[in-house]
């Protein structure tokens, strides 16, 4: 009689308390690095550092970045290495700009999840079925998709008001933002709440003044597609660890063979891996085309990838690959605000800081080679934040990068993927 995998795994009694817990490790995370930034804000005398407006435009940027690192985790967790996230994203923008412009913005989420599924699912086939190398396979999808896009644009956009083999027109209405009454303001029944959050970010309070603004951020027009985006990190954790479909897909990312024995069907759940990460990597490249209001070619540019460090930065775990795409998301989204260049110094200052006090950590933890490391690092970032008093554009727009080099890099002292990741599985084997 075969057994078959229907729950997860009974807890242990030693189960960690809370402050040797994961979460735990987040939570200080996130409160130390608001005591950096705040730090930052007022050694530099730059308060829109962490505004809210700031923190606004960051949750905007990092939303596809999260979706993209979404889709990375999911895949890897079921056992493929998904490098095709870039070219899957690139589908999704362009269904997006199709059906965006056809049937409106909730359609345009729609298009997006088909177009990544599509370019998941060839994926798919091509590593799941046929055993073809996951890295070949991801770099053919980022090959393809391009051509795919413009071939599909010059097709539907061409020729018609607003379009051209680059871009679409514009989305036939507004997905529409909420805000929240009393914390940040938002109506409530047509009457004008009051603002606390915002009131408390005028004080200039030291770390008050920043958690005030980040809240703000996160609460003030917040669009319907991030709000979803929000969501489905809650679900897809809820998928993997405590859902039996999530159970059997993480199964056989780790030990195939092992779930093949019980029962389990190892192709069919990374197919199922595979179709949910394109959805994710494809809504991501709709979520762009909801920002830009229409399909552009190359609007993208590298955001898949950025997703795939999220996820790594994160160590294949929700809560982590939110960190990080936050991190890089608001590393891009100050590129959009008024005075870049200033605030591109004060957050070298910041990063300075923060390695500063990574590196007091390492040595504490007698970690004396990683330290080395670590402190190089925050002697360029000094250096930078002391050198570049009116920074160029190049180095404004290279700064998302650079964060994105430097938080993988370091965080790469304690990585834990998925064993049987990117191993080609087939019945019979162990």
């Amino acid at each position: 009689m075969t057994a078959t995998i229907d729950a997860a795994p009974i807890e242990t009694a030693d189960r960690p308390s809370f402050l040797h817990s994961a979460r735990f490790r987040m939570l200080a995370i996130v409160v130390i690095g608001i005591g950096v930034m705040s730090a930052a804000r007022l050694i530099a005398d730059n308060p829109d550092i962490t505004s809210s407006g700031t923190f606004g435009a960051g949750l905007r940027t990092a939303a596809p970045i999260a979706l993209a690192g979404l889709a990375g985790l999911v895949a890897e967790r079921s056992g493929t290495v998904n490098i095709g996230i870039e070219g899957m994203m690139v589908m999704g923008t362009i269904f997006a700009g199709w059906w965006g412009w056809e049937f409106g913005p909730w359609m345009a989420l729609v298009g997006g999840i088909v177009g990544g599924m599509l370019a998941a699912l060839l994926m798919s086939l091509a590593t799941t079925t046929f055993g073809v190398n996951h890295i070949v396979a991801g770099v053919a999808i980022n090959l393809i998709a391009p051509g795919i896009a413009r071939f599909m644009a010059s097709e539907l956009f061409v020729g018609v008001q607003g379009g051209s083999v680059t871009s679409s027109p514009g989305n036939s209405g507004s997905i529409g933002a909420f805000t929240v009454p009393f914390l940040s303001g938002g109506d409530l029944f047509g009457w004008q709440s009051p603002d606390i959050l915002g009131k408390l970010e005028d004080t200039g309070w030291f770390m008050i003044a920043d958690i005030s603004g980040l809240a703000k951020g996160l609460t003030t027009a917040v669009t319907w597609d991030v709000v979803l985006t929000i969501a489905l990190f809650f679900g897809i954790s809820y998928l993997l660890w405590h859902m039996r479909l999530g159970l059997r897909l993480r199964f056989a990312g780790e030990r195939p063979s092992a779930a093949d024995s019980l029962g389990v069907s190892v192709h069919k759940m990374r197919w199922i891996g595979m179709a949910i990460s394109g959805g994710l990597a494809g809504m991501g490249g709709a979520v762009l085309v909801l920002f830009s209001n229409r399909y552009l070619e190359n609007q993208v540019s590298g955001r898949g990838f950025l997703g795939l460090a999220t996820m790594i930065f994160g160590n294949w775990m929700p809560a982590g690959t939110a960190i990080g795409a936050g991190l890089f998301g608001f590393a891009q989204g100050i590129t959009l605000r008024t005075g870049p260049g200033d605030l591109v110094r004060t957050l070298l200052l910041a990063a300075a800081i923060a390695l500063i006090l990574l590196v007091v950590w390492m040595l504490v933890q007698r970690n004396y080679a990683p330290a080395g490391t670590v402190t190089v690092f925050a002697v360029v970032a000094l250096w930078s934040y002391f050198a570049a008093q009116s920074p160029n554009n190049q180095l404004v727009f290279v700064t998302p990068y650079v964060v994105t080099l430097i938080a993988v890099s370091i965080g790469a002292q304690r990585l834990r993927p998925p064993a049987e990741e990117g191993i080609p599985w087939f019945k019979g084997m162990q």
